[in-house]
């Protein structure tokens, strides 16, 4: 469609623009032609109109220069001048509450990225840090426009600079629904949470052709950056899913977990779960026996109310458990061990997981409840060499930097330095609990007892029977249920079965709490 086709006669009176406006926001709303939207319904992804109806209430979206067109020349651009020049913006309301979004509408140029599309982004991320509010961005474009040439890879610039502003500040969702290449995934990657769905979205920084091209590696597109590699291999993407409507459906579940911003506090809503109800399945659930493995899914679900709870990176680090729930109504996060996997220990991708959670529940005033049984970090060359000291560091830095109400439960093994970096009462917990099924030591009996009593087993009759006394001993001595309580080190040792009642209680207790850290610019957290 030309420009000249879009624009009707020249009306006479004041009915006569009401009705050219009317078709010009018809044109707006209907896109470019019926067989663009065809063709993307034909490749399994809805329009950026249909996504947002998704998104927000039912009539509650109101768009933000939705006539706007590019002014580019050359190329023929001049004659292409679509307006929303391929870019919906606006606000409406989830569950009540404004949130703003744009979503790419692939229909127009690709959704590729001009200095006028960038500008109409730019405005509404402004917006939405000025308003207080989540931004929601529907992502499904081809990257900078090679017509519009460096004036579209500075409106990335522009992108980038709110992102990193508005951080903390406003909770950040990135929805990728189509392809997402080179400098454009540095966006999403400044976001809180990234949403991918299978086999339609991919994110790379150098595609097949340029990989194959350098290292001789011929990959797929959705082997290079499809959803589950980013939700399993490198971590980039917090959630995966099948199509977009339950993905949109889910972005909506995890908006109704945040606050609008970082001065209020998440939503509230009544629980039917009784808060002093009792867990005695808890009791069998977990096995006294420090190296029989069980499930940390079951122990949050009968901690919760309504057993819900929605599980971030659910497949990345699985090692460690990062989930937002809800206690008497009350949002909280969880971060727990999963001694199903690799034991529970800490390496460097649990670390930066569980670290980054961490750092996205004190910014957005959400009370932090950490489930311990850790028999400390993984162990081998590859973690030394990857940094595990660095990276590991980074959740101690966390933790440590954390103003929320921070409560954690010791369930079994607690061992060495990992004890301490999971927020341990040493590093500023407001409380800690024990089960009587606790150990908390520099290590575990076996290994204490081979250091601390070499000697005495090397030169005995019988070794093995001589290891076996002094790790008993060493047990009866320093790893006792109570060791621990009895310094003052954990507040109290509670019935597991009473584990919800008491959190929800302490979390009642610490609602006011307030605290503040040094004056200073920022900190220098360890990368």
């Amino acid at each position: 469609m030309t420009v000249v086709d879009q624009i009707p006669s020249e009306p006479a009176d004041a009915r006569g623009r009401v009705a050219e406006l009317h078709v010009l926001r018809e044109q707006a709303l209907r896109g470019p032609s019926d067989r663009a939207t065809e063709a993307q319904h034909a490749k399994g992804k809805l329009t950026a109109r249909e996504r947002i109806e998704l998104l927000v209430d039912p009539g509650s979206f109101n768009e933000v220069e939705q006539l706007r067109r590019h002014r580019a020349q050359g190329f023929g651009l001049e004659t292409k001048k679509p307006y929303t020049d391929g870019v919906i913006t606006g606000w409406g309301t989830v569950e009540g509450r404004t949130v703003f979004v744009y979503a790419h509408d692939f229909r127009i140029f690709g959704g590729a990225l001009g200095e006028a599309h960038a500008t109409k982004i730019h405005k509404i991320m402004d917006m939405a840090i000025a308003a207080g509010a989540p931004l929601v961005s529907l992502n499904d474009g081809a990257g900078a426009r090679i017509q519009e040439g460096v004036s579209a890879l500075a409106g990335y610039g522009g992108i980038f600079q709110r992102n990193t502003r508005a951080s903390g500040v406003i909770p950040q969702i990135s929805v990728m629904l189509g392809p997402c290449a080179g400098g454009a995934a540095y966006s999403p990657a400044l976001t809180d949470f990234v949403f991918m769905v299978r086999e339609t979205s991919q994110m790379f920084i150098t595609g097949p052709d340029v990989v194959k091209a350098v290292t001789g590696e011929e990959i797929t597109q959705n082997g290079l950056g499809g959803a589950d590699v980013h939700a399993e291999t490198s971590g980039v993407a917090h959630f995966a899913y099948d199509d977009e409507e339950t993905c949109i459906a889910e972005v909506r579940y995890l908006l109704s977990m945040l606050p609008q911003n970082n001065r209020e506090n998440p939503p509230t809503v009544a629980s039917e779960d009784p808060a002093d109800r009792r867990s005695d399945v808890l009791l069998d659930l977990v096995p006294a026996d420090g190296n029989r493995p069980y499930d940390m899914h079951k122990v949050i679900e009968e901690l919760v109310d309504e057993g819900d709870y929605l599980e971030v990176h659910e497949r990345w680090a699985r090692n460690i458990i990062c989930a937002l729930a809800r206690l008497d109504g009350q949002v909280v996060g969880i971060v727990a061990n999963q001694p199903q996997s690799l034991a529970g220990v800490l390496d460097i991708e649990a670390s930066e997981k569980a670290a980054r959670f961490v750092q996205m529940c004190d910014a957005f005033n959400i009370p932090i409840v950490t489930l311990l049984d850790v028999p400390g970090f993984l162990p081998g060359v590859d973690q030394e060499h990857g940094g595990i000291i660095r990276h590991g560091a980074k959740l101690l830095y966390a933790y440590c930097n954390a103003t929320v109400p921070r409560i954690s439960l010791i369930l079994r093994k607690a061992y060495g330095g990992a004890y301490i970096v999971m927020d341990s009462q040493s590093i500023g917990a407001d409380l800690t609990y024990a089960w009587p099924t606790n150990e908390i030591a520099v290590m575990g009996a076996e290994g204490a007892a081979n250091v601390i009593f070499r000697k005495q087993i090397a030169e005995a009759e019988d070794p093995d029977a001589m290891r076996a006394r002094m790790v008993k001993e060493y047990k009866a001595e320093l790893m006792h249920p109570y060791y621990a309580a009895e310094r003052g080190l954990v507040d109290d040792v509670i019935d597991p079965a009473d584990t919800r009642q008491v959190l929800i209680g302490s979390l009642a207790m610490l609602r006011t709490k307030h605290a503040d850290l040094p004056s200073r610019k920022h900190g220098n957290p360890p990368q």
